[in-house]
């Protein structure tokens, strides 16, 4: 096999593995990971989850009370990326389908202070739809709850 044809299986295997979950397929060590990082709440509850790489790494999810994304550098803790935003604190939300060559499709969440993140999320572009306009509407359901 060459170089070129392992690299390709690598990427198209990787890229199979990754797909939209739901918070019922999670597993316990996945949500008491994100528990430890301090994006969910015992009483939080997530919709839909999708990881770029391996979900120990990489996360971008959404729940009844927020949008949040984390990427965990094992050998580099300051590159580490946590981000967060409860619906109340969110000004607005842009959704990019064709994003750059280097990227999937993401939400773009801008805060009310300003700051911006990127909740990303890939796979069949219903699925992709669907993660976007599950989010938004739940946004438009819990932004003005405090």
């Amino acid at each position: 096999m060459t170089l070129h044809n392992l690299l390709l299986f690598l990427f198209v295997f990787l890229a199979a593995c990754n797909h939209i979950q739901t918070g019922g397929t999670l597993s316990k060590t996945d949500i008491d990971r994100i528990q430890k990082i301090n994006l969910l709440d015992k009483d939080e509850k997530i919709y839909k989850f999708y990881s770029e790489f391996k979900s120990n790494v990489a996360g971008n999810f959404f729940t009844d009370k927020r949008l949040a994304k984390y990427w965990i550098d094992k050998k580099d803790k300051t590159k580490d990326q946590i981000s967060f935003a409860y619906y109340p604190d969110i000004k607005s939300i842009n959704t990019v389908y064709n994003a750059e060559a280097t990227y999937c499709p993401y939400l773009l969440v801008t805060k009310n202070d300003g700051s911006q993140f990127k909740v990303c999320v890939d796979g069949k572009q219903k699925e992709i739809k669907e993660f976007f306009e599950e989010a938004l509407s739940e946004w438009k359901q819990n932004k003005t709850k405090k």
